[in-house]
């Protein structure tokens, strides 16, 4: 190769490295023919090409810095199933002062029709804006002229004054993607903390020098230009039981840690936990909620009147705050006005509820602290430095003896001790008023437990009448109660109940501790249900699977890359007993077992049995770990798959000569 060739050569390697857009209606045929098995042979849609670009620019007509973020997407849709990618979806942050604003909006929807690409452009008209909450609005607007084997493609610009998170670029979603790029200019001035989340490995990363890419009162600022690189990304595909999907999604997140300023100086925004400790201990919203003690100085003796030891007094508190004031269904970790005026209101959100409970629980000299926390569906915080627009929740944390209770007064159908399941995420912050703040665990202080015992008889016409008794702990009792609470009364529940059991018809029934939350919720039914018609006594088929039957394997991924997430350990036990009118002979019956789960994780035990004219069943299904692993997926699938295949067998009963 002549020099002349080879300097041409590396020219053309080094234009090719650079993060460039792609541009927009340029449709070519090989769009059109991606085959999808080269990513996923499933896949209703997959995304062609991604390019995102974040700089930090001057408004020229206001003077101040904002967030200058374009995103374009060219996606293909293979099937019916895949016109879902068409609604798209821009959230924008605004509040009194500040918003984010959308422009440049453009989408289209490409077809292949008589040998040539027909654009359909979307009509401005289709985009429309909603108010999600008090700083979210939402842009919305759907893809026309969708066809199976469209093509679609949009892009926008968006102008954000929030520069502390700069642009979170997210290279996983619900469909595989050829290649996503992010490019972002962030001016030497600025210094953000950078972290990759997720299983997914970035393709390629490369950061240059990009001179005076900004200039401020005159001055050239040059930027770190950082160009980010996935290609052949698998969709991330959301199952039961985990946390928020952001916690495991491959994506790039900013948080910016200080801003020096032109003549040296510097602001620091990622703080020390001792600089949060006395922001919060001294908020008024927080910390002086937490010292209004005098709230509650006539009301204590009262409120604990009978209690004989510390933990009586704290649940005495516990439940007078459960039954005082509502929750409006509203998050926080900060009081709305005060504890006194939502006391007063009877009404309140998480942080007025919560705070009332710690300032009556310190007026009662008990020792008591406030945990902040992300919810489940919030994500996990930073560990490495804090940030507390991470933290979207406050519960209370009281210590007796050598005992420590996390209480959350907010659903008045939970026991004492237990959180509900939304606050169970990885850990909290406990804040006190006298001490450093640190670290707690999130974990749920009891198991689920739930067991069934049927006693019963079967008559000659083929038909079995008899007892059912439930009890459950846990968070199996507190859904189970909020269930019941639902209807105007136990009658209609029971009614409600009956027309869901299509096998099984309830005579009687009677409900114990529907609202002694602290103890096991019983249920009993008086049942009847048809076998057989009655026209074949001789032989027949019983399945003893009628209770809480398995029959959809909930982990289906051949590989799951985020933990299973319970929330807590479960046990459940079904008893069933049911005498026979007369003597039959066991033909057929499903498999004895006794299966675990490595590392003593759960087991499963199955006995069934005919003796003295009873068939019996004990059936035993336990997870001892509310958090398993992604090695550990494989696993959790093969013991479902083995339960619900052994389960689709029946008992066959011949009678006996």
């Amino acid at each position: 190769m002549n020099k002349t060739l080879t300097l041409l050569f590396l020219l053309f390697l080094s234009l090719a490295a650079q993060a460039q857009n792609f541009n927009y209606g340029a449709i070519t045929y090989d769009d059109y023919e991606f085959d999808r098995k080269k990513l996923d042979s499933n896949a209703n849609a997959i995304v062609l090409k991604e390019f995102g670009t974040a700089s930090i620019q001057r408004d020229d007509n206001t003077g101040s810095m904002e967030l200058i973020f374009e995103h374009h997407v060219k996606i293909k849709i293979y099937n019916k199933e895949g016109f879902k990618e068409a609604n798209i979806i821009i959230p924008t942050y605004k509040d009194d002062t500040r918003e984010e604003t959308i422009s440049e909006l453009k989408a289209s929807t490409f077809n292949y029709i008589q040998n040539n690409f027909v654009e359909t452009v979307m009509d401005k008209k289709a985009v429309f804006t909603e108010n999600r909450s008090k700083y979210t609005r939402l842009t919305k607007f759907t893809l026309p002229n969708l066809k199976e084997g469209s093509i679609i493609e949009y892009s926008y610009k968006l102008r954000s004054p929030n520069m502390f998170n700069f642009k979170t670029w997210e290279f996983q979603s619900d469909i595989p993607k050829v290649v996503s790029e992010y490019l972002v200019y962030i001016p030497g001035i600025y210094n953000y903390n950078v972290s990759l989340r997720g299983f997914q490995k970035l393709t390629d990363q490369k950061v240059e020098l990009s001179k005076e890419c900004l200039r401020l009162s005159g001055t050239a600022i040059d930027c770190s230009k950082i160009t980010y690189l996935m290609k052949d990304i698998p969709a991330f595909i959301e199952e039961d039981n985990m946390t928020a999907p952001s916690n495991f999604k491959s994506a790039i997140y900013f948080e910016l840690s200080d801003v020096q300023s032109l003549n040296g100086s510097k602001t620091s925004y990622t703080k020390t936990w001792k600089d949060v400790d006395y922001e919060l201990s001294t908020d008024k919203s927080l910390g002086a909620q937490m010292k209004r003690k005098d709230v509650f100085k006539d009301l204590i003796p009262v409120i604990t009147k009978g209690s004989n030891d510390d933990l009586e007094k704290a649940k005495a508190i516990f439940n007078y705050i459960k039954k005082q004031i509502k929750w409006d269904n509203y998050y926080g970790k900060y009081a709305v006005d005060n504890i006194k005026k939502a006391l007063e209101n009877r009404s309140g959100n998480v942080a007025d509820i919560n705070l009332n409970l710690i300032a009556a629980l310190s007026a009662a000299n008990l020792d008591a602290e406030a945990v902040i926390l992300s919810t489940r569906d919030n994500g996990t915080v930073n560990k490495l430095y804090p940030v507390i627009s991470d933290f979207n929740y406050l519960v209370a944390k009281v210590n007796i003896g050598d005992k420590s209770y996390l209480l959350d007064a907010t659903e008045p159908l939970l026991p004492f001790g237990l959180l509900p399941l939304r606050c169970i995420n990885d850990q909290g912050r406990v804040i006190n008023l006298k001490k450093p703040s640190y670290w707690i665990d999130l974990t749920a202080s009891q198991k689920t437990v739930s067991s069934y015992i049927l006693i019963g008889k079967m008559t000659p016409e083929g038909k079995i009448l008899g007892t059912l008794t439930t009890h459950t702990l846990g968070y199996a009792a507190y859904n189970k109660r909020k269930d019941i609470l639902r209807y105007n009364s136990v009658d209609e529940y029971v009614e409600k109940l009956d027309e869901r059991l299509t096998r099984i018809k309830i005579l009687e029934h009677s409900i114990i501790n529907i609202d002694s939350v602290e103890h096991p919720l019983t249920e009993k039914y008086e049942v009847e249900f048809t076998v057989t018609d009655g026209s074949n006594t001789n032989q027949f088929y019983l399945s003893p699977f009628f209770i809480n039957t398995i029959s959809k394997n909930p982990f289906n991924l051949n590989e799951r890359t985020y933990p299973v997430d319970l929330g807590a350990a479960s046990d459940e036990r079904i008893i069933i007993n049911v005498t026979l009118p007369e003597k039959y002979q066991l033909i057929e019956k499903p498999k004895d077992m006794a299966i675990g789960l490595p590392n003593a994780g759960g087991k499963y035990i199955l006995n069934t049995n005919l003796e003295d004219n009873t068939i019996s069943m004990n059936q035993v299904l336990q997870f001892n770990n509310a958090i398993y692993q992604p090695e550990e997926y494989l696993f959790l699938k093969e013991f479902y798959s083995k339960i619900i295949q052994n389960q689709k067998t029946e008992f066959l009963l011949k009678k006996a000569n």
